[in-house]
């Protein structure tokens, strides 16, 4: 039987810099089809081994603040100095084809998506120390002692925002930290809020007097 086509989930996946967010986030589009991720908007410098287009779309402030006037950010906000935002054509875009849709976004902008959206689905990382975060924000080799000690500042407000997230995840062992993604997207998909629409058919079917 044809399942008809439903609005995709909206996950939003939150972490302090260097709780492994990027990385799971990449694995679990690896695993999982169905899954689309939001290109972020942003104004800070473009790294060595990041593509215009794939890791964010690199903008000029003068540019971000434009489609802030035009409305074009389902949510949008500063962090360190730079701005980040996410378009909402290209994510309504591709929910109505029935992709669920990833956010890697902050806990401000994770605010505002709930604010619009209740039913969005929210995720938040954790270390499994805060020494592991530190070492891992060293190894990333990116940025200077002064930006890691900002990073390491801001990890602890961030991560103060927990509790306003769905699910914590863990990512101390890499695979079981993926494995939980993974099992908290199936559980989600499984709701009957979500299902409905899909099975609208075969359930009336099943309650059919005939």
């Amino acid at each position: 039987m044809s399942l008809p086509v439903t609005e995709g989930l909206l996950v939003i996946v939150s972490a302090p810099s260097g709780a492994g967010k990027t990385s799971l986030v990449n694995a679990l589009l690896a695993r999982d089809a169905r899954l689309h991720i939001a290109v972020s908007h942003t104004t800070r410098a473009r790294r060595p081994r990041e593509t215009d287009g794939v890791n964010y779309h690199f903008v000029a402030r003068e540019g971000f603040m434009a489609m802030i006037a035009r409305a074009e950010f389902l949510e949008h906000a500063e962090v360190f100095g730079n701005l980040y935002g996410t378009s909402a054509a290209s994510v309504a875009a591709a929910r109505a084809q029935g992709r669920d849709v990833i956010l890697e976004i902050d806990y401000q902008g994770a605010r505002q998506i709930r604010a619009r959206h209740p039913d969005a689905v929210s995720i938040f990382i954790l270390p499994p120390a805060r020494a592991t975060l530190a070492e891992r924000l060293a190894n990333r080799a990116e940025d200077s002692a002064e930006v890691i000690a900002r990073r390491l500042a801001e990890a602890r407000i961030e991560m103060s925002s927990h509790h306003e997230y769905d699910y914590l995840v863990v990512n101390d062992v890499f695979d079981t930290a993926l494995d939980d993604l993974s099992a908290i997207l199936r559980a989600e998909r499984l709701r009957t809020t979500h299902q409905r629409g899909r099975l609208g058919a075969l359930i009336g079917q099943l309650l059919s007097a005939d």
